[in-house]
């Protein structure tokens, strides 16, 4: 009996003990969840960075280092070298349109007019942000808008001496045009940043000043008539589409803006309203990204407001850009196939030992960011390969989630400022499975293709077989619905009179381009 009674002790301090133990360890595991809960919102808050969040408005510095972490980046086989570079590069930053200079001339007549309400009708102005008050547009009195700034310049300068670095055999030749291609839209941004990455790259190798800079070409299409890098501009057909379309993307967006607003009014009880939200915002960007400011106009927002004013962009470029409508892509098709020609011209030079200095090395293309996102799209990127599938098979594609949902679509890393596609084609004669891979790099990092088994690395062959060949059944001009107008028999006029018809269709074709590229 006594034993027993002695087991039943036993058990009891046994119980005991235990249950001080889970006591203590749930104590434990709860102080651990409200120590990372405090760590995880100051990190949140450390760590937000307003400048990476500001869709294809973002420096190219803030942003060209996020990438998927996930992703594994396939290894160049050994004995491989490359042979052929083809770059697609979006202009680098730029100063605001003078159609955005007004807006944000606008904007300030009207805060100053909220000010004043808020004075006259003796309100709290305790509210008020300080910068509000006396506030004008940086830009105000400035009359010409769009070009490429300082730092647009470095952006490509830099460019260019990284890749220099990072493919040395490429690059190694005494200039040629011929064997370093450089082409750029007639838009002044465009070729200025050519010009600038012309610089970074033949630094050091000529005779020009105490740099040793070089003379160097760089070649532009007409406008009217640039398929490649302005297929946008001269396809009738999107011109409709992105027209028909715009009203219905802003009816998307009114929602969020619609919520953003009346947070605002009540954060600083001012009588803002749509426009002056959607104003602000795009001071926000400019702030950031040209002028390095966070604290005035993006200070507004918190971080999830900003992050959904930056899916209302990126859904926009998604839309109207992107993987929205086949056609959007479908127009890039004569770039796509000027790409793969000039990887097929390599080859041959290759195959064929053509003498050092004789063949093109470098393609090198300066555009906008409808260049950039479409071509994009033809090579699949940021899609999972039921997406790509879907795609191919010109399919509608889900819009990209709203947050806190995560998405690949993100305009701050397809096209922002400077954003680019570097395809390099290298040579592997030692492989046994393909003598050429063609290994795609999106703002210098390798990134997965869908229509590659999610590798960056693809085989010459699969590449033209997956992701080349079926767009090639795409012809522009049935696509673009563009006719080649044949003369007519018009009444004579004079030679004055036709000079000033052409000068000013000129002046208006111009005008109206500035306005719709980015």
């Amino acid at each position: 009996m006594l034993q027993v009674v002695e087991y039943i002790q036993k058990q009891q301090v046994l119980e005991l003990n235990l249950s001080r133990k889970v006591e203590m360890a749930m104590r434990i595991a709860t102080f651990l969840v409200i120590l990372l809960s405090m760590f995880e919102h100051s990190a949140a808050g450390e760590l937000f960075n307003v400048r990476q969040h500001l869709s294809t408005v973002s420096r190219y510095g803030a942003v060209k280092d996020i990438a998927d972490s996930a992703f594994v980046p396939s290894k160049v086989p050994d004995g491989c070298s490359p042979i052929h570079l083809n770059l697609v590069a979006r202009h680098g930053t730029r100063s605001p349109t003078k159609k955005r200079m007004r807006e944000l001339d606008n904007l300030a007549t009207h805060l100053e007019s909220l000010l004043r309400d808020v004075k006259e009708q003796n309100l709290s102005l305790k509210k008020v942000p300080a910068w509000l008050w006396g506030w004008k547009s940086p830009w105000k009195g400035k009359v010409t808008g769009g070009e490429l700034t300082d730092l647009g310049e470095i952006e490509l300068y830099h460019l260019a001496i990284r890749i220099r670095e990072r493919f040395p055999d490429l690059f190694n030749e005494e200039y040629h045009p011929d064997v370093f291609t450089i082409k750029a839209t007639q838009v002044p941004r465009a070729s200025a940043s050519a010009v600038a990455f012309g610089m970074g790259l033949f630094s050091g190798r000529g005779s020009l000043g105490p740099g040793h800079q070089r003379a160097f070409a760089v070649t532009s299409e007409s406008r009217a008539s640039d398929i490649l890098l302005r297929f946008f501009e001269c396809c009738q057909n999107y011109k409709d589409f992105r027209k028909s379309q715009e009203p219905a993307v802003d009816e998307l967006k009114e929602p969020i803006f619609d919520e953003i607003t009346a947070t605002l009014r009540k954060r600083y009880g001012l009588n803002f309203t749509r426009q002056d939200t959607s104003s602000l915002w795009f001071l926000c960007k400019q702030e950031a990204s040209l002028l390095d400011i966070t604290d005035q106009a993006c200070g507004l927002f918190s971080p999830s407001e900003v992050a959904l004013l930056e899916w209302t962009d990126d859904l926009e470029l998604f839309i109207l850009k992107g993987y929205g409508k086949s056609l959007n892509y479908q127009m890039g098709v004569p770039l796509l196939k000027d790409v793969f020609q000039s990887m097929e011209q390599a080859i041959k030079a290759k195959e064929e030992n053509y003498a050092p200095g004789s063949y093109e090395k470098a393609r090198l293309r300066f555009a906008h960011a409808e260049t950039v996102v479409p071509f994009s799209c033809l090579l699949g990127l940021f899609l999972e390969q039921s997406e790509f599938k879907q795609m191919q098979r010109e399919e509608p594609l889900q819009y990209p989630p709203k947050p806190p949902q995560k998405r690949n679509w993100r305009g701050s890393t397809v096209a922002p400022f400077a954003g680019n596609n570097m395809l390099v084609l290298y040579s592997c004669p030692a492989n046994s499975s393909s003598k050429y891979f063609v290994q795609v790099l999106h703002n210098e990092h390798p990134i997965p293709m869908p229509g590659c088994d999610n590798s960056d690395l693809c085989p010459f062959e699969v590449f033209k077989e997956r992701i080349v060949t079926p767009h090639m059944k795409h012809e522009y001009y049935a696509v673009c619905n563009v006719k080649l107008e044949k003369p007519e028999q018009k009444p004579a006029t004079s030679k004055l009179s036709q000079l000033f018809h052409w000068l000013f269709s000129q002046r208006n074709d111009d005008t109206r381009s500035l306005e719709v590229d980015l």
